[in-house]
């Protein structure tokens, strides 16, 4: 290993620690923490919508997008969700942390339908910048 090769290891060390805080985890996002351009895209929206969720997890992905999904469809073919005790609350912070570690939100929202969960993810978007798409303007039904 040369001096030049050396330094580069060093440097990238140092962004590395840069990204850190004290209990390892990463504390910067995006594109910093990936380390190119991809945007890093977190959908949302009624997990009743698989087939949508399907369709625009790939649309997005093959836009060159980093896509983050929902964990199960609750609605369609994991009843279990709503069954077990703490299992739909530890999933929705989880996918709360999807949020925060992405560039923003796509919202999935066919016929403008957004149940709570969403609202509150929306928000939550809303609250720590987070870039806001919808599948349908949510002004244009009302």
């Amino acid at each position: 290993m040369d001096d030049n090769d050396l330094r580069k290891q060093i440097q990238k060390a140092e962004e590395l620690s840069k990204l850190l805080n004290n209990t390892g985890k990463i504390i910067q996002t995006g594109t910093n923490m990936v380390g190119n351009n991809f945007k890093i895209i977190t959908l949302c929206g009624s997990t009743k919508f698989k087939k949508e969720f399907e369709e625009i997890y790939k649309k997005l992905s093959l836009e060159g997008n980093i896509v983050l999904t929902v964990a199960c469809f609750g609605h369609v073919d994991s009843p279990e969700v709503f069954k077990t005790p703490g299992l739909k609350d530890m999933l929705d912070e989880m996918h709360k942390e999807k949020i925060r570690m992405s560039d923003g939100i796509f919202v999935i929202n066919p016929n403008n339908y957004i149940g709570n969960s969403t609202k509150n993810e929306i928000e939550y978007a809303k609250s720590i910048n987070k870039n806001i798409q919808y599948l349908e303007d949510p002004i244009s039904k009302e």
